[in-house]
Formats: C-alpha cells, structure tokens, sequence
C-alpha cells in the first residue's frame, strides 16, 4: 500500500514538472514533502495508517495547513498531526523547522552573556554548539537585528476585541547597572469573541509595580484592544490598582487557584489544610453566585471559632472570586475563566528556555527570548482549536 502510495505521489510531480517545467517546482516540492511528512508519521507512531501493533505509540490525528517560504517559492505544506501520544512527547516532522524565532533568540542571549563576561564553560560549549561559530560582536548584532524587527512589529501590532483576559508575571535573573536584579516579565492573554486565544503581549520591568502595569495595561489600550468584559488575575496589588485605573467598570476575577493556596496561610493546623481546600473547591463549584454565597456563608459559621483568623479572611476575600458567576457562562466556560492557570502554563514554555541562559546581559535580551518564545505560542493558539468553548456539550 505504502509503494502505491509512493509511486502516485511521483507519478503526479512527475506530471507537474512535464506539462508545467521550472514553473511547477513549487507544487512538485510541496507534493515531495507532504509525502515525506507522512511516511515520517508512521516511522514515528510505529505503525501505518488502521495498522494495529503493540508498538503503536499514538494515532494519526489530521492535518494542520502551514504556509513555508523556500527558494523555489512560497508553498502550501499539509502539517501530519498526532494524538494521544504515550509519554507526552510531541510529534514534528523534522523537515520543517519548529521553533525558529526563540532558537534564534536563544542563541543571542548565550552569545551576549558570553560577550560580557559571564559565562561558564558549560556557556561557551553551548554557546559554539548552537551558534556554530566563534561569538564576535558583529556575528550577535547581525543575529538578533532581523530578529528584533519582526518580534517588536508583532508586540506593536494592531489588536481588537477581546472579551477575557488574563494577566500574569514572572520573574527572570537580569544584570542591570552593574548587578544581578530580578526583572518582571509581564505577560497578557487574550479569548476574542469566537473563543479563541492569544498572547496580546509582553513587557519587562524591574518590578510589578503599578507603574508599569499601568503602562503596559495602556499599550494593550492603545494597540486597540477593547470589548473586555473580564480581567483574570492573582490579588497583587500593584496589578490590581493599574487595572482599576486603565479599565473601570471591567469585572475582575481574582484567581480561584492562588485565593487557595493565599488560604493555606490561615489553617491553624497542617491536619486542617486538605480539608479546607476540599470544601473552599465545593464553594467556587457552585452552579451560581447565589449558591456560591449561601456555601461561603457556612463555611464562616463552621470555622468562625476553630478558625476565626481563616473565617475573617474568607469573608472579605473569597467573594473576588465570584465575578465569573456574573457573565451567565456555562460550567465549562467558567472553568476556563476562573483561574490564571493558562497563562501559568505559559510561564513554564518560557520557563524552559530562560533556564538555559540563566542570567540576560540586559532586559533586552529577556524580552526578545520571552517574545520568540510567546509569538510562536500565540501563532499555534490561533491557528488551532478553540478555547473557550461554546457550551457544555
């Protein structure tokens, strides 16, 4: 079957390139690589297509259009995807390059660090092994300027309507003025009105103070994100100040993962903490605000004297985890509003390549990494299945 397969597939670029000459190379490539992507698929599930083998490690699962720019021309390539994957890993053809942008944006943070002095020799050996050659000033200015345009054009660009978002930041070792500082990397999803998602941007700072969640919150505006009908965040204050001032009347959801751990911090006993949880969950699971107020109600009286420092707290705090219950949202909606999880997974896809580098020579080199890094994310949310889904069913 695999043979008749190959032989069609040849027989058609060969048809190409008769009728159509040097003209048809774009289409004959194309065909070659679609064929060369599947066969890979198969090598790589260990099993050909409705094959049932004990080896078998996932399942064909569709094709996702993709656009690659090559020297015969611009050509539409079919992506082969997978599904259910056992050990997690992710399959990619290696005939297309995944993750170009934050490779180029991670070698240029090596070599800068290493240019300024603070590598290690386990830096340098990295260093020559992803650069492939000796690490000059000229050879980093030429390998991020391209680089730089095309993230910072992508951080500028246009937005629109957005009617959920989710705010977050991290914090990232950079060398400032001479010393090692901890620098914030502020970071904004967005869920448009078709359920889809984006990362609206990214920002560095050398703190999460209001100042600069003011700014940053202000770029959003200015890019013309508007439509908002919910911010998702956790409870610092900075952050919260900033979006009271830059979106008044916009509801705010305090985060239902970090309200639980912030409650941990008032379970008089170790004993006691699994069972708080388990009943401040009953509560953000009510089916709406009314029986979720009647829950916290309770849970006040039940721990007003084992536990009064943790009753207090849950009265005045629990409740800014309740703004979810007001759009009229179906269970699966919420469950996807609720908390900043998304973007605390997106922390850790960032996570995974500022590890390498350890500490950014600059907060230049932090963002462009974060960029490449948040701009490919962002392209595969976009161009896959919705988020946010439409109801319950």
């Amino acid at each position: 079957m695999t043979d008749r397969k190959e032989s069609t597939s040849i027989d058609r670029v060969m048809a190409i390139l008769t009728e159509e000459g040097f003209d048809g190379m774009a289409n004959a490539v194309a065909i070659l690589i679609d064929e060369a992507m599947k066969l890979e698929r198969d090598v790589w599930l260990r099993a050909a297509p409705y094959e049932r083998t004990a080896e078998r490690r996932g399942y064909a699962n569709g094709f996702k259009d993709k656009r690659v720019k090559t020297r015969v021309g611009e050509i539409g390539l079919r992506v082969p995807q997978a599904r259910d994957v056992k050990g997690g890993e992710r399959f990619y053809p290696s005939s297309l390059e995944r993750g170009t942008r934050s490779e180029r944006a991670l070698k240029s943070a090596l070599a800068e660090m290493y240019l300024q002095g603070v590598s290690t020799r386990r830096v340098l050996k990295i260093t020559q092994e992803l650069c492939g050659f000796d690490v000059t000033s000229m050879d980093v200015s030429r390998a991020v300027q391209l680089l730089d345009e095309e993230l910072e054009k992508w951080r500028t660009r246009k937005l629109g309507r957005y009617e959920y978002v989710i705010l977050d930041a991290r914090y990232e070792k950079v060398r400032h003025d001479g010393s090692v500082r901890n620098c914030a990397l502020l970071i904004a999803i967005g869920i448009d009105e078709n359920g889809k998602r984006s990362v609206l941007g990214t920002s560095v700072s050398l703190s999460e103070a209001e100042i600069h969640w003011r700014e940053f919150l202000a770029s959003l505006q200015d890019r013309g994100l508007h439509g908002v009908k919910m911010i998702t965040s956790d409870d610092h204050r900075g952050l919260k100040a900033a979006i009271t001032a830059r979106f008044a009347g916009v509801l705010w959801q305090r985060c239902q993962v970090h309200l639980q751990r912030n409650a941990q911090g008032y379970v008089p006993r170790v004993e006691l903490r699994k069972k708080i949880a388990e009943e401040l969950r009953r509560i953000f699971q009510a089916a709406d605000r009314l029986e979720a107020e009647e829950k916290l109600s309770a849970f006040v009286t039940k721990w007003a004297k084992k536990a009064s420092k943790l009753a207090s707290w849950a009265e005045e705090n629990v409740p800014e985890g309740f703004a979810v219950f007001d759009l009229g949202l179906t269970t699966s909606q919420r469950r996807r509003l609720r908390t900043s999880n998304s973007i605390e997974n997106l922390n850790q896809q960032v996570k995974r390549r500022t590890r390498v580098v350890r500490i950014f020579s600059n907060e230049a080199a932090l963002l462009r990494l974060a960029s490449a890094v948040l701009m490919e994310i962002s392209e595969d949310w976009e161009s896959g299945k919705r988020y946010l889904p439409r109801d319950d069913a």
